[in-house]
């Protein structure tokens, strides 16, 4: 019986389909056959090929690709909520981005999802006391992938970052759970202040690209910021704002507008 239980355990059709799909992408496209291996065949479970394609790419002279791999090897095993959220995050993206066909592709190719991968590795080891060491991860991937997320904010699952580039998200930022956020998101802070100083971003919110949001204010779950938009001021939960400064310019649309990712406004919001 317990033989049975452990053989359960082991499977794992998530990990089986990305295997699958990446064995059809070696039929498909012969040329990246050691590329694929590397990354996905090689391995036996989604987490040891999140640490090598993890390692992979933050990896530099200043630190071996093997020794980054042990910091997230060392991460997944005492903390696998890590790969939980990872996973959380993978369907997240292959349910809400249209240009994502297969599971295959944001570990391969996606850096919204790499880079938030690497982030939660950094905040592992920030909580940890190791905050050199969360400070070089946040480095390389600032560098590396154009997104700057500090190892001390905290971040929830079900995370979708679309094309990724330019985000910053500081130190004191809180984002729930099941939010998506397209390019040049700021979750920044106002001022020189060294205590809470960041947003707190609510489950289920859809923030569109270029917003800024700035400085110590709620912004209340299912709520929707509009593209191009700076928020000084609190978001209740389930309202579209827009503008600069936003306001608020209608209700959000829809029950969950970080999954539907709708960013069209109504004409009677745009009229207002």
């Amino acid at each position: 019986m317990a033989e049975t239980r452990r053989n359960i355990a082991q499977i794992d059709p998530v990990w089986e389909r990305i295997q699958d799909e990446a064995q059809q992408a070696v039929i498909d496209e012969p040329l990246i056959g050691g590329f694929v291996h590397a990354c996905i065949l090689h391995h036996k479970s989604i987490e040891k090929a999140l640490s090598y394609r993890i390692a992979a790419k933050l990896s530099s002279n200043e630190m071996s690709m093997m020794v980054v791999r042990e910091i997230v090897d060392e991460a997944y095993t005492a903390e696998p909520d890590l790969v939980a959220a990872a996973r959380a995050d993978l369907v997240a993206i292959f349910e809400r981005d249209p240009a994502c066909h297969r599971l295959l592709q944001p570990i391969l190719y996606f850096k919204g999802y790499q880079a938030v991968q690497a982030y939660r590795v950094g905040h592992y080891l920030w909580k940890n006391g190791k905050r050199d060491l969360a400070y070089f991860v946040q480095m390389r991937v600032s560098e590396i992938f154009g997104v700057d997320i500090h190892p001390a904010a905290k971040v929830g699952k079900g995370i979708m970052i679309d094309h990724a580039h330019s985000i910053v998200i500081g130190e004191t930022a809180v984002v729930g759970d099941n939010v998506s956020m397209l390019h040049s998101v700021t979750l920044g802070g106002t001022g020189k202040e060294e205590e809470d100083r960041h947003p707190k971003i609510g489950d289920g919110v859809l923030i569109g690209a270029g917003a800024k949001v700035l400085g110590n204010i709620k912004v209340g779950h299912c709520s929707r910021i509009a593209a191009g938009s700076v928020v000084l001021e609190e978001v209740p939960p389930c309202k579209t704002v827009a503008g600069i400064p936003a306001r608020i310019v209608g209700e959000a649309g829809c029950d969950q507008p970080a999954v539907s990712m709708n960013h069209m406004l109504g004409p009677w919001e745009q009229d207002q």
